[in-house]
């Protein structure tokens, strides 16, 4: 059957689609059909792995406390616990203070969120119209901060040619100079690229030229099969000036819908984000911070779940091979395929649903189109690798059976 693009509806069309959730998009897609067989979803990043063995008997100690209204900066014994964390993980220029320079998140997604209003607050008056600069494609929350912060978005295309990362080469100062922060995700979503320490030093000496604040989404971090990936902090300099970085338990400990992570890093920007969301953010249960600290000293499971993954990369190595241009991606757990040549990542995503039983995610959806209309995640499907090798294995041999 002819994979050509499917109708699309107005209200799916033109600028309203630039701000709406790539899942909503998805599913307004995939509405008018049935999928052609058991439905296997690999369109949403959610970890389906087990859950650690100590989350309940955490939580049954502490339940009295969800009688407390949370502070919220954190417990001392969370903050404590994700600062030596971050020492033991990363080869840090010195020890992260959890007093000043650590605070809790209800899930990193809300910490990106504010720390783009907060940026704008750190970094003062900029050279013409506000700018914060991100990767293309990009999570879209960070399209949400900024605009939120009253800046324009300015997106930075990342496509084979740089590495998926921004090309830091690219930008010039006039840009620079109204820049109020860089969104980085190291490892990328969805693309699975990690960023140098060369790379981290670099977009550094540019935040302290310019004067801009870096925020470094870090949640797929602990999501690797051969090399742990870094992070910004450790390239950020003894003060850790204008660099933030944020964690999450939901993909390193398979524990999405606890919702906590944290943000640490330059401690003047940390006491205007704590202002912030003091008043403004959802506060931390403390019963779920308690679990975070002992999810914060265990390894034991986060080396299971890597090991999991890698046992279904093994798979993704031997079904798909060098077709659509996979490669194992250096962090994370997406698949970043290069449909092309086999007609638009829609009519691909159709195509996977209907005759499948596939639910993929079109990589148009999770990125923007350029000032000159390049979209440079068109042509891609996104695949998550979060259910069971098992059903992982069948999702890519029919997937294989369908695009071929």
């Amino acid at each position: 059957m002819p994979m050509t693009a499917p109708s699309r509806a107005p209200h799916g069309a033109g600028q309203q689609d630039s701000e709406r959730s790539p899942f909503a998009r998805t599913a307004e897609l995939l509405a008018p059909y049935q999928p052609g067989k058991p439905l296997i979803t690999l369109s949403l990043g959610e970890p389906q792995h087990p859950l650690p063995s100590f989350v309940g008997p955490v939580l049954a100690q502490h339940t009295a406390e969800f009688g407390r209204y949370p502070i919220a900066k954190g417990i001392e014994p969370f903050r404590k616990a994700a600062a030596a964390w971050l020492s033991r993980r990363f080869k840090l220029p010195r020890p992260v203070d959890p007093e000043s320079e650590v605070l809790v998140l209800n899930g990193s997604r809300e910490g990106l969120f504010f720390a783009a209003i907060t940026a704008m607050r750190y970094v003062g008056e900029r050279r013409g119209k506000p700018a914060i600069l991100m990767p293309n494609p990009f999570y879209p929350v960070y399209g949400a901060g900024a605009r939120a912060a009253g800046c324009e978005l300015v997106y930075l295309p990342t496509t084979p040619a740089n590495g998926f990362l921004p090309d830091l080469d690219s930008l010039d100062d006039a840009l620079l100079s109204r820049t109020v922060a860089f969104y980085i995700a190291s490892p990328a979503n969805p693309q699975g690229a990690v960023a140098s320490p060369d790379y981290f030093r670099r977009l550094k000496h540019l935040a302290d030229r310019f004067g801009f604040v870096i925020l470094s989404d870090e949640c797929y971090s602990e999501i690797y099969t051969r090399e742990a990936p870094g992070s910004a902090l450790e390239c950020a300099g003894s003060d850790f000036s204008r660099v933030i970085v944020f964690q999450s338990l939901s993909k390193r400990s398979n524990l999405p819908g606890m919702r906590v992570g944290f943000a640490a890093g330059d401690k003047t920007f940390m006491s205007l984000f704590h202002e912030l969301r003091n008043v403004a953010a959802p506060q931390v249960p403390v019963p779920l911070q308690h679990v975070a600290v002992a999810a914060y000293g265990d390894e034991a499971h986060v080396e299971e779940n890597r090991r999991l993954y890698r046992i279904k990369f093994d798979l993704a190595d031997q079904i798909l091979g060098s077709r659509y241009g996979y490669k194992r991606p250096a962090g994370g757990f997406c698949v970043w395929l290069d449909v092309s040549d086999r007609g638009s990542d829609e009519a691909a995503t159709v195509r996977l649903y209907r005759d499948a039983g596939v639910r993929v995610i079109p990589g148009s959806y999770l990125a923007r189109q350029q000032a000159d209309g390049f979209n440079p995640g068109a042509g891609y499907i996104r695949l998550a690798l979060v259910s069971d090798s098992e059903s992982t294995a069948e999702a890519l041999h029919r997937l294989v059976d369908i695009l071929e």
